[in-house]
């Protein structure tokens, strides 16, 4: 009956431009903007790199100096099950603790909607990885903004990289006690003749329960989304410091991947913001 009533009134002031509207007030063909904010902690303490000293759940004392990964391919789930797919050339994110300002993703132009669930990959996936380097710009420029997050040698964008210092981590040739994850393969070829690698893309879902995330014209939803340094030593696998400080190419960083997607979890969801 409401709709009949919509109708009526729009045929009555056709001339000025009446708009069909859903029941709680959006209209089917208005965008909006979300934001999506990533917190990195350690435990119940907020990440600080090149300071503070953390324990493991091996019992390892460590530092962070470094701490970057990408995000991207993002979807969205609408409480019909529909599945909207963020425009894939501008879901590349390279978050880096360094940079607070590139821990707080704005999507743009998301269709109006309320959406259950929002989903995104850690990593870059294989189709954009073996583009032409003209294809990878921005976030993804490997002489610009993703400096030091790609292999050369292995035609790779590295996903995750986390760095730092520990007491216990074995020492290395000069002496140091540094320990270094760089997490990346996405299971294609390399080398002459090629040779399969392991994928460790990982996908990661946020779902919202009954309240819906709800994306208006005028009204900015934000997600906060937290990662937890500490759950990349265990989850899955514990990880201990003391007997691989270092891990890049080699079966254990999917052990590392297999962790860091459990650290990923949902802190809060307002519906708007300033």
């Amino acid at each position: 009956m409401k709709l009949q009533y919509l109708l009526f009134a729009c045929f009555l002031f056709a001339g000025s431009g009446c708009d069909l509207f859903e029941s709680d007030g959006f209209n089917v063909d208005d965008k909006g903007t979300l934001k999506v904010v990533f917190d990195n902690v350690v435990g119940d303490k907020d990440l600080t790199l090149n300071s503070g000293s953390y324990v493991n759940a091996a019992g390892e004392t460590f530092n962070v100096t470094t701490l970057k990964y990408f995000i991207s391919n993002i979807k969205l789930t609408t409480e019909e099950g529909k599945v909207v797919v963020y425009p894939q050339e501008s879901s590349y994110f390279l978050l880096d603790e360094s940079d607070p300002t590139s821990l707080t993703l704005t999507l743009t132009d998301v269709p109006a909607g309320n959406y259950k669930s929002l989903t995104y990959m850690i990593g870059v996936d294989s189709l954009r990885n073996t583009m032409d380097v003209s294809k990878r710009t921005g976030n993804l420029d490997i002489a610009g903004k993703a400096k030091g997050m790609y292999w050369s040698w292995n035609s790779g964008y590295i996903f995750f990289k986390m760095e730092g210092a520990s007491p216990q981590a074995k020492p290395a040739a000069d002496g140091t006690t540094n320990y270094r994850y760089h997490i990346g393969q996405y299971g294609g070829g390399f080398g002459t003749p090629p040779v399969k690698t392991i994928n460790n893309l990982k996908n990661s879902t946020l779902t919202f329960g009954t309240d819906m995330l709800k994306v208006r014209k005028n009204k900015t939803p934000q997600v906060e989304v937290k990662m937890d340094v500490l759950k990349v030593f265990t989850g899955q696998y514990t990880m201990k410091l003391a007997e691989n400080p270092v891990i890049m190419v080699n079966p254990l960083g999917a052990n590392v991947s297999a962790n860091y997607i459990q650290a990923y979890a949902l802190v809060s969801m307002k519906n708007n913001v300033p």
